[in-house]
């Protein structure tokens, strides 16, 4: 008898270690996953957009769509007048937004995808495009994007190559207008560069640099990329 309890006891305890470990590490959560990044389809990238809702001689009313994104529950919509520089945020649950904008006017726009289970956000790509005008035969470009030196950034060396990529629903860019120099308001380097870069510009060390880009068209249209600054260590 005194054999078959104390069995009966080491049983009882093997099965009662076995109830703990399963507690304790045998059911482990997968962690929820990151929402995915978004895919832009509407409007299209440097497109004229010509398919909104005209509500006035300066507002057009404009849906924007995108593929939905993986484990995500909500998208916030990001667009900005490139004219003016201000951004306009809505949250939507689907994958799609409607927002009235001015019309002859250049966007840009992205998605920041979000979800519910985590804090991480995933933005997608940058699009620009530009509102159709009323009666407008010809628009004008839309600023140039700043590639490198980018903002803000530290570079070495004697001298930097300037790039920046420039595009226009017209396609009639004339040309770009470059100023550089080391105070905020940088004076003109170049005129009339044709390709969309300098190279072999000077710099000097432990000094802070500026430059901007115009882009003009063949009709007299420009835009303005607005200020870049970068450091020469």
């Amino acid at each position: 008898m005194a054999a078959n309890t104390k069995n009966i006891v080491n049983n009882g305890l093997y099965i009662f270690a076995m109830m703990l470990l399963t507690a304790c590490g045998g059911h482990k959560h997968k962690a929820p996953s990151p929402p995915q990044k978004a895919t832009l389809t509407s409007p299209a990238q440097n497109a004229l957009c010509t398919s909104g809702t005209v509500i006035s001689t300066t507002e057009t009313s404009v849906v924007f769509s995108w593929q939905p994104a993986a484990f995500t529950d909500s998208y916030q919509i990001n667009i900005k007048n490139l004219l003016t520089g201000t951004t306009a945020t809505q949250t939507e649950s689907t994958n799609t937004a409607t927002l009235v904008l001015l019309r002859n006017t250049p966007y840009s726009w992205f998605v920041v995808s979000k979800s519910n289970s985590v804090t991480t956000t995933v933005q997608s790509d940058t699009w620009k495009f530009y509102v159709a005008g009323f009666g407008a035969v010809s628009y004008s470009p839309f600023p140039a994007n700043i590639t490198a030196p980018g903002f803000g950034t530290n570079v070495t060396g004697t001298s930097v190559n300037l790039t920046w990529t420039g595009s226009d629903v017209d396609n009639d860019i004339a040309g770009y207008d470059v100023y550089f120099g080391d105070i905020a308001t940088p004076p003109l380097l170049q005129s009339n560069v044709t390709a969309m870069f300098v190279n072999n510009v000077t710099v000097s060390a432990n000094t802070t640099y500026y430059w901007k880009v115009i882009t003009k068209d063949a009709l007299g249209n420009t835009s303005d990329s607005g200020v870049f600054k970068f450091k020469v260590n």
